[in-house]
């Protein structure tokens, strides 16, 4: 069992049923899953995107420039991160919402020994706004917070069941890994795990990743406890 894991949850796993926006049932069974890896003993750090809102990426542009839809992009965590923490504390999770960006009126702020204060308190911290600059995925947030924080493995969940050799949306005959090297997930385009900036942090790092589908009750538990779940990156 891990003593210390990151979980990076996206955007739009928090919209469940709806297009955008964030759904609080889904939430909530989300809250119940991470709440079974907390009574286990192990620390939780979540790292939240903000794709149920917008993404930087797609809105710059057309007046907009490149920084200021990233700011946007990280404004979205932040309200991804406010909801989950209610959420999380409405199912009887001791929770913290930290933010890498100034917003002291309804966040704590990033601060290493903070975040390592509330986790040996048994605090499940929520951190927003990424890494708090522009051009950087949260996914590249959530690789360096989980070194920051010396988690033991990133966990990166997902609507498929791992990582395949192509869609298997599209695809019947599509091949999941079970294990990838942090070379083979570079090096083919077809394999998509995270961005290169975040992949090529957690090979420099050692930082293994398990990537998995978050719909399927439990698995976060048992990625947590060191099972074998979907797909693992290292």
């Amino acid at each position: 069992m891990y003593k210390r894991v990151l979980l990076k949850l996206s955007g739009e796993q928090l919209s469940g049923k709806f297009e955008s926006g964030i759904d609080p049932e889904r939430a909530s069974w989300l809250a119940e899953e991470v709440k079974k890896v907390s009574d286990n003993g192990t620390q939780v750090v979540i790292m939240v995107g903000g794709g149920n809102f917008l993404r930087g990426a797609q809105i710059a542009g057309h007046g907009i420039k490149r920084v200021t839809a990233d700011h946007m992009g990280m404004l979205g965590t932040m309200m991804n991160a406010l909801a989950l923490t209610d959420i999380f504390e409405a199912c009887d999770i001791r929770t913290r919402c930290l933010s890498n960006i100034f917003a002291e009126q309804v966040a704590e702020k990033f601060i290493h020994r903070l975040a390592e204060k509330h986790l040996r308190k048994g605090r499940v911290v929520i951190v927003a706004g990424g890494i708090g600059r522009p051009f950087l995925t949260t996914d590249t947030a959530a690789v360096s917070l989980a070194l920051e924080l010396e988690c033991d493995v990133v966990l990166k969940t997902t609507k498929v069941d791992g990582v395949y050799d192509k869609d298997p949306y599209k695809y019947d005959d599509a091949v999941m890994f079970r294990e990838l090297s942090y070379q083979q997930a570079l090096a083919d385009g077809a394999i998509m795990v995270m961005d290169k900036a975040a992949m090529g942090l957690a090979m420099e790092h050692n930082m293994p990743l398990v990537i998995f589908n978050a719909d399927t009750a439990g698995d976060i538990a048992r990625a947590a406890a060191g099972e074998s779940v979907g797909t693992t990156v290292k």
